[in-house]
Parts: structure tokens; sequence; C-alpha cells
């Protein structure tokens, strides 16, 4: 046997030598949060601009702050070093990172651990739930959480809102879409009045929300992106969710005249459907051309 070939075989292979299942995903994982660490302004979360940043996004110690877990922990997982890692932890690190479902199934994988409390589909959105979405046609109906993001509808309710699919997860609220260009701000009638009493509802539903980094990075968001926002903030203003009256008109339909009624899903100021049932039999009519895709 050659001595030199037994010799050097293993030199020449070491370098090519695969990594272990475990070491790969760890390294996927620490690329994965690195680049959504990278992605995330300070203000986003509620946290001041502090000195020069040589690279994007927040630092690794504000996410372990947002995270409530301790810096050199969260610093060896972005390194990909083989810690022991909790399913309380993972969940921490994926809202202080605004994770939406897809981000948030894809950390639990990579850190081979089972989500306690698995987002892929809104556990409120049963399939009890989406049928009676479905009966309410031609009636515009869609269930929407207490920060006003948009978790299931059916096919009327975009001719109201728009078309909510092609729109990014984080911009499926009815509050961004009220205090931003939209078709939702186009057709809702009384926008002043109507945007005032959604944002004394956010503040009073987030109450029991103010340190939860979803809730927060909302806020941020329209703070930052719309004044009239910003300035019905500042009055302070809180409300009860509950129900009333709102018109619409939209564009080759005509004006509706619409009771909205919520059915409570779960806690009060939790998921609730809405339902838009016409108040006069003109609106009741027209309700039948409302588009069912853009």
């Amino acid at each position: 046997m050659s001595l030199t070939t037994a010799a050097t075989a293993p030199v020449a292979s070491a370098a090519h030598t695969p990594l272990a299942p475990a070491e790969a995903r760890r390294h996927e994982l620490a690329a994965f949060l690195r680049s959504r660490r990278e992605r995330i302004a300070p203000d986003q979360v509620g946290l001041p601009m502090t000195g020069r940043r040589r690279t994007p996004g927040l630092r690794r110690e504000e996410v372990a702050q947002l995270a409530a877990v301790g810096v050199t922990w969260y610093t060896w997982l972005e390194q990909g070093r083989g810690i022991q890692v909790s399913t309380q932890v993972l969940d921490a690190v994926a809202r202080a990172l605004l994770l939406d479902p897809s981000e948030r199934a894809h950390l639990f994988t990579l850190a081979a651990a089972e989500d306690p409390a698995p987002v892929v589909e809104c556990p409120t959105i049963t399939p009890s739930v989406r049928l009676v979405l479905d009966r309410m046609a031609p009636y515009p109906a869609g269930v929407v959480n207490s920060r006003y993001d948009v978790l299931a509808y059916n096919p009327q309710y975009t001719g109201i809102v728009g078309d909510l699919d092609a729109l990014p997860y984080e911009d499926r609220n009815l509050l961004w879409l009220a205090f931003t260009p939209s078709r939702f701000r186009e057709v809702l009638v009384d926008h002043e009045s109507e945007r005032e009493l959604m944002v004394a509802r956010f503040r009073s539903a987030m109450a029991d929300h103010s340190a939860e980094p979803a809730w927060k990075a909302l806020l941020c968001r329209l703070r930052k992106a719309s004044p009239d926002f910003e300035a019905a903030w500042q009055r302070h203003d809180v409300q009860r969710p509950g129900n009333g009256l709102k018109r619409f008109h939209v564009p080759g339909v005509g004006l509706l005249r619409c009771d909205y009624t919520s059915f409570w899903l779960g806690p009060r100021q939790g998921p609730r459907l809405i339902a838009y049932t016409p108040r006069d039999e003109e609106t009741r009519e027209l309700m039948n051309r409302l588009p069912t895709r853009l």
C-alpha cells in the first residue's frame, strides 16, 4: 500500500467534508437570524437611534433586549454554536424580529424545535368560520383582530378593501390601509371620523399589548408614515369596539350604506368576524354588483 496515498487521503478530503445535518442547520439558522435582524430599523420596534451604526438593522444586544434573553446567549445562537434552545426563547426571538408566520415556522424548523403556538394559520380561522364567511355572500365579511390585522375574508370583502392577497403580510391591516394610499381609504366615505374612531379603538386595545414587538412596530410605522395618524394618536382618545354604520363609495357599484356587526370569536378585545349588511334596499341591490376579484 502506498504510504503517501494513505497519509494524504484524509487531508485532501477534509476541506470538502460535508457538515453534519445538525451543524448545517445551525449555520443556516445563524444566517437566517442575521438576515432578519439586519432588515429591522430600531424605530420599527420603538428603540431610539443611538450612535453610529456600521451595519444596517438592529444590533445583537437590541434583539436580546427585545426578546428578554442574555446577549451572550443570543450571540452564540447567531454564531451557530451548538447550544440548547427552548421553545419559549425561540418564541420570544420570533416576536422580537417581527417574523411573519412563514418565517416563524422556518425558525422553529431550523432550530429542530416544535412550535408551541404555530401560526401558519390563525387558530381562530376554523373551517366553520370560513364557511360562515362564504355563506355571508353577497354581503362583505372578514375576520379582524384587535390590532386591525385582516385574518380572513370572503370575495365580496375585497370589493371594498382591495386585493389583500397582493399585499405584503404586514400591510394587510385596516389601520395601515386607512392612513396610507389604498383602495380602502378611497372608498371609505366618512374617512376622517372613521379613522379617528379606529385609532381610539386601537389605543384601547393596545393597553393589553403595549410591550409586544408586533404592536410597537405597527404603531411606529403608522406614526412615521402618516401625520394624520400621529395627530389622532396624540389626542389619547379611547373607544371600545362596537357596531355602527359605514358608508363606502365603490367605483362601478355606487354608494353602499352598511350596518357593520361584530361577532366575537374570542375575548372581547380579541378577533371578531365583521359583517357588512345593507341598511336599505338600494344598498342590498348594489351589493350584488360588488367585484369579487380586482
